[in-house]
């Protein structure tokens, strides 16, 4: 699998990397499909605090265990759980990432993480602080480095501009294509790769699937119109997941793709179209043209 560096970090990722947040609370079957991939050249693994109440890092931690050296190893930091209440509070403050990170690493099995990423935030927060947590726990060796993972440009541009965040993980796919807008050409600016969530549309863009609902930018005929015209790029050879997850790669500032996998069809699905040639530019301007731009409406 083609390897690709991580911004201007030391860190290279395999371009298909593993969403561990659709891998489920089954551990076998978890860890079973975690191995497969890591045998296939996948490198990257992405998983959050957020997920299943921690059980996800649990469940990777577990799979990874004597296979550490193996892995980019991805999570994610910001949301906090409150006793007494429902849901999670939002908490990007020093003190707290500082905390978090301990049970991570307890969770995860290790005594570092390669890539420590802040789950979201606003325009609002203590921007220096977080800055300061990250640059401090990358001091200490507790993280390698860090990125942000927010679909905000006006948050991606502030960390772009005040911090050495390596990585923006974002939703990049041909049926959000809001990235190409602003985020990109700053990422290309400034020497920092985004980390594609998201490039198969949760399904939206599945081989031997069909959608069961609309996507932000797509009523359901659109988006069964849309995938239509797109098989008449796809091959024996290169399906329409390969074909979507291959676009998302397509822009130079694009490090690694990560799609999610509930099942071992998938993953192999995913993981085939790293030996698929690159989209031609011809490719690319015609998926342009048949899909919608996208625009970012909000958080400018």
């Amino acid at each position: 699998m083609k390897q690709n560096q991580l911004g201007s970090s030391e860190i290279y990722v395999g371009e298909i990397g593993l969403g561990c947040m659709s891998l489920g609370t089954d551990e076998e079957k978890a860890s079973a499909l975690i191995h497969e991939a890591l045998e296939r050249g996948v490198t990257l693994l992405d998983t959050a605090d957020l997920y299943d109440s921690g059980k996800n890092e649990e469940l990777v931690g577990k799979a990874i265990r004597g296979r550490r050296e193996q892995v980019v190893l991805a999570t994610k930091v910001g949301n906090r759980r409150i006793p007494g209440q429902e849901g999670w509070a939002w908490d990007p403050s020093k003190a707290y990432i500082l905390s978090a990170v301990k049970e991570s690493l307890r969770r995860l099995g290790t005594d570092y993480i390669d890539l420590y990423q802040l789950h979201g935030g606003t325009i609002e927060d203590p921007i220096d602080e977080t800055i300061e947590a990250f640059e401090q726990l990358k001091q200490e060796g507790v993280i390698r480095e860090y990125g942000i993972s927010s679909i905000r440009p006006n948050v991606i541009r502030e960390y772009a501009s005040r911090s050495s965040i390596v990585s923006v993980m974002n939703p990049y796919s041909i049926v959000d294509r809001r990235a190409e807008e602003t985020v990109l050409p700053l990422l290309a600016e400034k020497g920092i790769s985004l980390i594609a969530r998201g490039p198969v549309a949760s399904g939206a863009l599945a081989a031997n699937r069909q959608p069961s609902k609309s996507m932000p930018d797509y009523e359901l005929e659109e988006l069964l119109l849309l995938r239509g015209q797109l098989e008449q790029l796809t091959s024996p050879e290169r399906s329409l997941s390969q074909l979507a997850i291959r676009y998302s790669l397509s822009d130079p500032s694009v490090a690694v793709a990560i799609p999610g996998a509930s099942s071992r069809e998938q993953l192999l699905q995913n993981i085939a179209a790293a030996g698929i040639p690159a989209l031609s530019e011809e490719e690319v301007q015609l998926i342009r043209r048949l899909s919608k731009a996208g625009a970012y409406k909000i958080h400018r």
